[in-house]
C-alpha cells in the first residue's frame, strides 16, 4: 500500500509529464482572509458589470463546497510566454490569447491527471478547475509554494516571472503539503501601478477590475467603450499585457514548450488594416480556437473601434 509521501511524488510527476510547470500542494480549507478581501472588493463595486464575481461566495473561499470531502488543493503552471511577438507599433493582443484557447489545452490535461490518479491510486473524487469556475487560484498557488501575489495581482515566481496560466485540482486525497510562500519580492517596485494605463492597479495588491482594459475589451458587453476610456488603451484591443511586461521578474520568461500555445500566424502579422477589413466569416474559421471567441466578432469589432478612432480623436461617447 502506497504512503501519502508517494502518492504525492506521483501526482507531481504525472504534471510534469503532462507539461505542467510546476506543482504544488495545499490543505484543502476555509479561505476566511480571501473571503473578507473578496467581499471587500465586491462592495466597492470593483468588478464592475460582472455580476457573476458576486455568485457562488461561498464555493470560492471553501474548496469542500465544490469537492465534499476535500484535503487537497493542487496547483499547476503553464507557461504560455510566446517565443514570438507582434510587432509593438501593431494592434496589441494580450499574450496568453496567441494560440489555441487555453480553457481547452488545460481542460484536457487536468481530465488527464485525474485519470491517472484514479489509474494508479484509487478511486479519488475530484474536480478540476481552469478559470472558469468560483476558485482563488492565485491564493492556492500562493499556499502551494509556487509564488507570491505582485503588486498588480499576478502570481509572480522568481524563475520565470508571471506569464503562467494557473489550474487548480482539489480532491478528497491526503497529500503531504507543501509551505506556502513566504515572501515577497516586490519589494518598493511599482512599475506595474505607474505603468498602468487606466490607473487601475492600486497600491495595496488591489486591481479595479471595472477599470482593467482587459475588463472593457473582454468582459464588458455594452455596444460602447465608456468615453473617459479615450486614448488610454495603448493600442490594447483584446487584453493587455503593460504590467506584466514592466514587471522586472519577467526578463526572466522563456519561451513556453507547450506547442497548442504557438502564435496564430495571421494574429502575429496582421496589419492595422486587415484587422479592420477581417469580416465574420473569416474571423471565426481564423480565430475559431482561439481565446478571442469570447469577445466574438461584434465585440472585437468593437474594440478595434474604439482604439483607432480614439487615436484620431473620435472616440465612441464622446
Amino acid at each position: 500500500m502506497r504512503t501519502i509521501e508517494q502518492h504525492t511524488t506521483l501526482i507531481k510527476t504525472y504534471a510534469a509529464q503532462l507539461g505542467f510547470d510546476y506543482c504544488g500542494i495545499a490543505r484543502a480549507q476555509r479561505l476566511d482572509e480571501d473571503a473578507r478581501r473578496l467581499e471587500s472588493w465586491l462592495q466597492q463595486g470593483m468588478h464592475g458589470s460582472m455580476g457573476y464575481m458576486e455568485n457562488h461566495f461561498e464555493l470560492r473561499i471553501d474548496p469542500t463546497k465544490l469537492v465534499p470531502g476535500a484535503q487537497s488543493v493542487i496547483t499547476l503552471l503553464l507557461n504560455y510566454y510566446p517565443a514570438e511577438q507582434q510587432d509593438p507599433d501593431s494592434l496589441q493582443v494580450a499574450k496568453y490569447a496567441y494560440g489555441k484557447d487555453y480553457h481547452e489545452v488545460i481542460r484536457e490535461k487536468l481530465n488527464r491527471l485525474l485519470a491517472l490518479i484514479k489509474l494508479h491510486i484509487g478511486e479519488v473524487q475530484g474536480r478540476g478547475f481552469v478559470d472558469s469556475a468560483p476558485v482563488l487560484e492565485r491564493t492556492w498557488a500562493q499556499r502551494s509554494g509556487l509564488g507570491w501575489i505582485g503588486k498588480n495581482g499576478n502570481l509572480l515566481t522568481k524563475q520565470g516571472g508571471s506569464f503562467f496560466f494557473i489550474a487548480t485540482l482539489i480532491t478528497d486525497l491526503p497529500l503531504r503539503y507543501d509551505d506556502p510562500y513566504a515572501k515577497d519580492f516586490c519589494g518598493t517596485c511599482t512599475k506595474c501601478i505607474d505603468a498602468c494605463p487606466t490607473d487601475a492597479i492600486l497600491d495595496n495588491k488591489v486591481v479595479d477590475g471595472s477599470k482593467c482594459i482587459s475588463y472593457f475589451t473582454i468582459e464588458l458587453k455594452d455596444k460602447l467603450i465608456p468615453g473617459e476610456m479615450k486614448n488610454k488603451f495603448d493600442n490594447w484591443f483584446f487584453g493587455c499585457d503593460t504590467c506584466q511586461d514592466v514587471c522586472p521578474w519577467n526578463r526572466f520568461a522563456q519561451a513556453t514548450q507547450e506547442t497548442e500555445f504557438s502564435p496564430i500566424p495571421e494574429l502575429l502579422h496582421f496589419t492595422t488594416a486587415e484587422w479592420q477589413s477581417l469580416t465574420e466569416d473569416a474571423f471565426k474559421k481564423i480565430f475559431r480556437h482561439s481565446p478571442l471567441k469570447r469577445s466574438k466578432f461584434s465585440g472585437i469589432q468593437r474594440n478595434l473601434t474604439f482604439v483607432q478612432n480614439t487615436f484620431d480623436g473620435e472616440g465612441p461617447g464622446q
